[in-house]
């Protein structure tokens, strides 16, 4: 048995996991993303001090929500265009003695999924509207979204702040779009879904490997973005791809948290419902003849979960398949990938050529990832030393301890 959180442990874990909901939930109130922020803020703070005195409440996101809420109703009482606000205000007195209303009605049934529309508003240039939404809904931190973008962080917080000042000067409604206006800003939608999985697959920092709450919200968002988009072959594929992903979940770290990579991972520990699940949306969107990335990268996956085991991977298809993906998302990562693919399909002196390739970008000498996959070529291809630089490159790049610790093993078996 668990010993029960303490105050500020109880406050760590509402924020890392709830932050995007009370947010979400405070903006489509105020109409104003920065008070919600603001405030949400401040009532974290408070909660340090009132719960630690007082314990802790039934409820830690309600309690937060609730005291944002109050702290928002003094802030627009003192604010000089006080008159201006007697809308936000007058909803605020209303749910001053309501209990929290989490009854989702509109054209998008569910709350975070609405704001996420909203962020993405088509006035925003699209990296602007994928990086304001996973700063205020997502709940990453903006390092973890510079790391998304390859990005540093100081500019990406520019790039937030400018974001949400534009939409204040514009006046943009906090409003739910029509569904007819839905299809034009899927594609920004769907980037902040799967960023919000990726980080949650792969944490970029912290202590563990595995953030479950952000791979369930991102995929419980998709399930419902498929009911109300049944037709779009991209958002079938992104949801393929995330429970394919998934699959792997139990098998990706041991009892003690500690990371296994996909050649070592127990498949019987696949869960295989997700499997079958993800199999079946892709033979009902393939066929369709409208290929897009997710479900390049969701058959990418399907290869893996359909392998019985790691020597029986059918490697030449997946590397035609990260072909394919390349040709239509010339990304860095993607050819990365590619070449990991690559080095099993064809020749280690292929892939690396393909790395060499890819070096070429100075973006790449502060990306993790590059740096941990020409550390893991390098040693399959025996050259040990390059291949200790780039594993102790990427230990230095990286923030999540698991990430380290596997690395510094794989420096050790050399």
């Amino acid at each position: 048995m668990f010993p029960p959180l303490t105050p500020k442990q109880t406050i760590d874990k509402t924020v890392r996991e709830e932050w995007g909901r009370i947010l979400a939930s405070l903006v489509g109130g105020l109409k104003d993303f920065q008070l919600a922020e603001d405030c949400l803020q401040d009532a974290v703070i408070s909660a340090m001090n009132h719960w630690s005195k007082n314990g802790l409440p039934r409820s830690p996101a309600g309690w937060l929500i609730t005291v944002a809420r109050r702290k928002a109703l003094d802030k627009l009482r003192r604010a000089q265009n006080f008159a201006a606000k007697q809308d936000e205000i007058s909803y605020l007195l209303d749910l001053e003695n309501k209990p929290i209303d989490e009854n989702l009605t509109g054209t998008i049934p569910d709350k975070r999924l609405e704001m996420i529309f909203t962020c993405c508003h088509p006035m925003l240039d699209p990296k602007s509207q994928i990086a304001l939404t996973l700063r205020t809904l997502g709940g990453l931190s903006t390092d973890e979204i510079a790391g998304s973008f390859l990005d540093k962080s100081d500019a990406m917080q520019q790039r937030i702040t400018r974001a949400k000042k534009k939409i204040a000067d514009a006046g943009v409604p906090y409003e739910i779009p029509e569904t007819a206006d839905l299809p034009g800003r899927i594609t920004s939608v769907l980037s902040v879904i799967y960023l919000i999985f990726n980080e949650g697959y792969s944490a970029t920092s912290g202590e563990n490997i595995l953030r479950t709450e952000l791979t369930n919200e991102a995929i419980r968002v998709a399930r419902i973005l498929h009911i109300l988009l049944p037709e779009d072959t991209e958002v079938a594929g992104l949801l393929a791809l995330m429970l394919l992903q998934d699959s792997r979940r139990q098998a990706r770290t041991d009892e003690y948290g500690t990371f296994i990579s996909l050649e070592m991972q127990n498949r019987k520990r696949w869960n295989s419902s997700k499997i079958a699940e993800g199999i079946s949306i892709l033979k009902a969107t393939l066929p369709r003849n409208d290929i897009g990335p997710y479900q390049l990268q969701a058959a990418i996956s399907g290869a893996h979960a359909q392998s019985a085991a790691w020597d029986q991977t059918d490697w030449q298809d997946i590397s035609a398949l990260y072909g394919l993906l390349f040709e239509i998302q010339p990304s860095p990562v993607v050819r990365i990938n590619q070449a990991i693919a690559v080095s099993y399909a064809q020749s280690l002196e292929k892939a690396l050529t393909i790395m060499e390739e890819v070096s070429v970008s100075p973006k790449m000498q502060t990306y993790q990832h590059y740096h941990a996959a020409m550390g893991d070529l390098l040693m399959r291809a025996g050259k040990t030393d390059p291949a200790k630089d780039s594993l102790r490159k990427a230990m230095e790049l990286s923030n999540n301890a698991k990430e380290v610790s596997f690395l510094a093993n794989k420096i050790q078996q050399l």
